[in-house]
């Protein structure tokens, strides 16, 4: 099958950051695209970005972490853009805090969200992909994985996020399906300006000191991460499976 053929990803947290890059970058890799956020109305600069440079995509309102809305959601896909066969699991939340300070509300919002709600995206679009002996399932992890002071929720979704992806890699594989990860390093999101304002920095000096520490001297941007998971979701990575590419400027120690 040519690359320029037209096939239907999904996008969670689509309405800004690295979502709203990635689903820019699979239109234009041909892709038709389900833009997904809690905010369905959330979505349109991104829809309108799209469908604006020629590009076919729709705006699509769920809450990933509830599973009568994501069946909604996928069937909604399937019969208005066709069978979704790319899947980016990138919907995510923070709510950073010392473990004696974290509340049970904050582990389990941050678990739901990452980890629930990449189950449920999955399970759903699975069934779409055997079908077609086609899948490309890719899932945000992060470098907070290996552990960062302050994201003990964050930094057990996200590695679990990585155990996750292996074991849909061992089992999808026989129906054409592969599943990788991508971990990204610091990136100039609203995410990070958050974090930047829990820790009483500004946005730009935030970045600035972060920018010491990463070896190519920058931050990294939402078409960094793009770019890794428009090749994970291409049909010439079909012998990529089961890996965690960390897009972060530079080896993590």
């Amino acid at each position: 099958m040519s690359t320029t053929e037209q096939r239907v990803a999904v996008v969670t947290g689509g309405a800004r950051g690295i979502g709203a890059a990635t689903a820019v970058r699979l239109a234009a890799e041909g892709r038709a695209v389900a833009v997904i956020d809690l905010d369905e109305a959330a979505c349109k600069d991104t829809v309108e970005k799209i469908t604006a440079a020629g590009g076919k995509a729709v705006a699509v309102g769920c809450d990933v972490s509830d599973e009568t809305q994501v069946e909604a959601a996928v069937a909604r896909i399937a019969e208005e853009l066709g069978a979704p066969t790319i899947l980016v699991n990138n919907a995510g939340v923070l709510r950073d805090n010392l473990l004696f300070k974290m509340s049970v509300s904050d582990w389990d919002t941050v678990m739901n969200v990452h980890l629930r709600g990449a189950f449920l995206m999955s399970r759903a679009c699975q069934k779409h992909m055997v079908d077609a002996n086609f899948g490309r399932i890719v899932n945000l992890s992060s470098s907070s994985a290996l552990g960062n002071r302050g994201q003990v929720n964050y930094s057990a979704a996200k590695a679990g996020l990585q155990g996750f992806t292996k074991t849909l890699a061992k089992e999808l594989g026989k129906f054409g399906i592969t599943a990788n990860a991508v971990a990204p390093g610091f990136i100039a999101t609203e995410m990070t300006k958050a974090t930047a304002e829990r820790v009483g920095m500004g946005f730009e000096d935030f970045k600035a000191a972060a920018a010491t520490q990463i070896p190519v001297a920058r931050v990294g941007e939402p078409e960094d991460i793009a770019n890794a998971i428009a090749f994970f979701t291409g049909e010439a990575a079909g012998f990529v499976s089961g890996q965690v590419l960390y897009v972060a400027g530079g080896p993590l120690d």
